[in-house]
């Protein structure tokens, strides 16, 4: 028998009654009764109660020892007293008489509980992480992440797949996010790049003849942090499929996605075919390409009812004869909401520096008419047209933002989730994918009027290849999409471009010369010079999964051991001084300006 148990923390139940075990673990709890004291013992399987009176020679240890030191414990499995029991745990009928005990490891003061799920700040939850990770809910998150990962690697083996694993230390990349650089000890002045994906070696693999690729890949960017994105290292199931076309990957990347959130959530998935919205279309009716599906709000083009006459909103008027766009936004049955719901969506527009959001409700007594600040500017006619434009019914509020294009998609789109949340109309209770197809494949600088790649630029653009118009890149759409969920974008992908002429020509376009893309992409581009297979894939990201199906807002509380905001490891102390003794062997010499 191991000396340290006999049983984990969740095996014991009422088969065990009368035996003596062994258990070790933390010391999660104590509850001192004056005659008798009751310790919750935890493992990483769960916890069981251990008790002992007061005659007992441990009682006086057990009334100083911290909470979190651990502790070997033998005893007799006894039944716990009518009305005692916790039925939350699975050694809750039972519990441990205190024959012997022994101090494996004493714990300082905390400076953050483990017993509880109360917040603390994060600084303090960072630096303390493995204390952090103790707690229930945070130790469950990453249970379900590990979770995750093997059922993903059983499922794409089961689809045919083989997995690889591709280079740590690559080539800087000209395109994407900052890099992370390695300098080179044996290449004085040279420096490697961790990769921010593989996406050249993992092409280079269906070149190399290979048919089906994946890999729990980690990929490395030099990225400010956000709730959904962590600020240096991210991991992400890559793969790639020689032979296919678009549809090919979706259907692996479904079948994957719907096993995967049936067998890890409860949530109700609101299709299981997931929409395919062409880019454009998303952008208008949801004012960004990772909309959230289960929000019913669309936004609607409205800009040629203030081009009437019988519209006398001069502002608005004003700023669609220079260009600018007018989009609404149309809530259902609010004309019993009070002013101050208006006016807190007015404000809360103006505090994300807009100007605000125009509003009326569409009333109706003798004829129709829109009650709110602008309704007085709009005619019966006018309101007729925007009702039926907009298939808005009487009683129903209309929001009105109004400026460039990107702004209106902007505000809007933020406006429609805020809107939403205060309506309390999005389903909690499901997840709702859909696919973002037709991206196009460059997009036109407003400050420099340069041409650059929108998306990808290995991407295949959509099309007979032959009659591509080139001199109108503005129109060419790629075979590129996104796969997004509840609004939170879970991946990107493509259809590679592998035909080297047309890869000259669009880069071409983007402001790159043959010699820069022989330059920059020399193991691509020679690869793909010796023949070469129709390829595609997508590599949707393990920390955002994760973060769905443990329900949570922040990467942060799915991730062993996060940096925080400033790319700090504060557990580690990372990043941190190196002695320049290191810098000699690499080569290199510290200029650093003082702020």
């Amino acid at each position: 028998m191991n000396k340290f148990r006999s049983h984990n923390c969740s095996e014991l139940n009422e088969k065990h009654l009368d035996k003596n075990v062994t258990i070790s673990g933390w010391l999660h709890r104590r509850r001192d009764h004056g005659n008798l004291i009751f310790i919750d013992i935890r493992d990483h399987y769960g916890i069981t109660q251990c008790v002992t009176e007061n005659n007992n020679k441990f009682f006086s240890l057990l009334e100083k020892i911290k909470p979190e030191s651990v502790l070997k414990i033998t005893g007799k499995v006894i039944k716990r007293e009518k009305g005692t029991e916790n039925l939350d745990l699975k050694t809750g009928k039972i519990e441990i008489q205190i024959l012997s005990l022994e101090v494996l490891s004493n714990a300082k003061d905390l400076p953050i509980p483990v017993f509880g799920e109360q917040d603390y700040p994060e600084d303090i939850r960072l630096k303390y992480r493995f204390l952090d990770l103790r707690r229930e809910e945070m130790h469950k998150n990453i249970v379900l992440r590990s979770k995750v990962i093997s059922f993903i690697r059983a499922e794409m083996i089961s689809l045919g797949f083989l997995e690889y694993q591709t280079p740590i230390l690559t080539s800087s990349s000209p395109e994407g996010a900052r890099d992370f650089l390695v300098p080179s000890r044996l290449n004085p002045g040279k420096f490697y790049a961790l990769p921010q994906a593989p996406q050249q070696f993992k092409q280079l693999i269906m070149v190399s003849g290979f048919d089906k690729y994946f890999q729990i890949a980690p990929c490395f960017r030099d990225e400010d942090a956000r709730a959904d994105r962590s600020p240096g290292e991210f991991y992400q199931l890559d793969l790639e499929m020689s032979f296919v076309e678009q549809e090919d990957v979706f259907q692996v990347v479904e079948k994957l996605l719907l096993n995967l959130f049936k067998k890890f959530s409860s949530k109700k998935i609101i299709s299981e075919k997931f929409p395919r919205i062409p880019f454009r279309e998303a952008m208008l009716k949801y004012g960004t390409d990772k909309p959230d599906l289960r929000n019913p709000l669309i936004i609607q083009e409205v800009t040629n009812i203030f081009e009437r006459d019988d519209v006398k909103f001069d502002i608005f008027k004003k700023l669609v004869k220079s260009g600018s766009r007018v989009r609404a936004i149309v809530t259902k049955n609010t004309n019993n909401k009070p002013r101050s719901f208006f006016d807190s969506i007015d404000k809360w527009a103006k505090d994300q520096g807009a100007s605000g959001l125009a509003y009326f409700t569409l009333e109706k007594e003798k004829k129709i008419s829109a009650k709110g600040p602008v309704g007085k500017f709009f005619s019966e006619e006018a309101l007729i047209a925007i009702k039926t434009q907009c298939e808005a019914e009487i009683g129903d509020s209309i929001f009105f933002a109004c400026g460039k294009e990107d702004e209106v998609e902007k505000i809007l789109s933020s406006a429609r989730d805020k809107i939403a949340k205060d309506l309390e109309i999005v389903d909690q209770g499901t997840f709702a994918f859909c696919w973002i197809v037709d991206y196009p494949m460059f997009e036109k600088d407003e400050k420099t009027n340069k041409i650059n790649f929108s998306h990808n630029p290995f991407s295949m653009p959509q099309g007979d290849i032959k009659n591509i118009k080139f001199n109108n890149p503005l129109e060419i759409l790629a075979y590129q999409y996104d796969i997004v969920c509840n609004g939170v974008e879970l991946s990107s992908g493509a259809i590679r471009n592998h035909i080297p002429e047309l890869m000259y020509k669009l880069f071409s376009i983007a402001g790159y010369s043959e010699k820069d893309v022989n330059e920059k992409f020399s193991g691509m581009i020679n690869a793909l010079s010796f023949g070469a297979p129709p390829h595609g894939g997508i590599a949707p990201g393990i920390d955002r999964i994760v973060m769905l199906l443990a329900d949570k807002n922040n990467i942060r509380e799915v991730t062993l051991f996060p940096m925080n905001q400033n790319a700090q490891d504060l557990m580690m102390s990372a990043p941190s001084n190196v002695e320049d003794k290191q810098l000699k062997e690499l080569n290199i010499k510290l200029d650093i300006k003082k702020n």
